[in-house]
């Protein structure tokens, strides 16, 4: 499968249009160019009604392939959703918190700010990486030398200025 075979499964599923009232975006490897077999298509959401949010991917990818959908009943955890749709795997991520403060697009726009600063040389030694079995975000912390946990090392890292995250990928050459 192809870059243009999952956007012709975002469209075909009509994902994107479906939960438009919760500002929809893709995230993740796909988007990136780091997708390894098996990647899925990521969608976070902005979820200030989660019984609003589940009620549409349960009317409209209840019987899609292995669909399976989590929504607590208390607290603020957010509603999960996964599916197969036109072969590709889809989770969709709906949280209270607006897109913009949610982990998962802030370590993808830091991940993709870092790839557009970089030369090349980052793309090669993550992909090598993600291809070995690692997750993304794990992958980045190698290759950039971050210690303990990745996932907060890239939040972290979303704070740098370009020429910060210039200077940390000149620090680790990587390869």
């Amino acid at each position: 499968m192809t870059v243009e075979d999952y956007k012709s499964a975002v469209t075909s599923s009509a994902v994107l249009e479906r939960l438009e009232p919760f500002d929809p975006r893709i995230v993740g490897t796909l988007p990136l160019g780091l997708a390894v077999s098996g990647s899925d298509i990521d969608i976070v959401c902005h979820v200030l009604d989660p019984n609003a949010f589940t009620d549409i991917v349960w009317k409209h990818y209840r019987s899609a392939d292995d669909f399976v959908l989590y929504r607590w009943t208390s607290g603020t955890r957010p509603a999960i959703a996964h599916f197969v749709w036109d072969g590709w795997p889809f989770e969709l991520f709906g949280d209270q918190r607006p897109v913009e403060q949610q982990r998962g697009w802030i370590h993808f726009e830091v991940e993709r700010r870092l790839l557009a600063l970089d030369d090349g040389r980052l793309r090669r030694a993550v992909g090598t990486l993600r291809a070995g079995g690692l997750k993304t975000e794990p992958a980045f912390a190698a290759v950039l030398r971050i210690s303990g946990d990745p996932y907060q090392g890239l939040l972290e890292l979303a704070v740098e200025t370009d020429a910060g995250l210039r200077a940390r990928l000149a620090a680790c050459d990587p390869g």
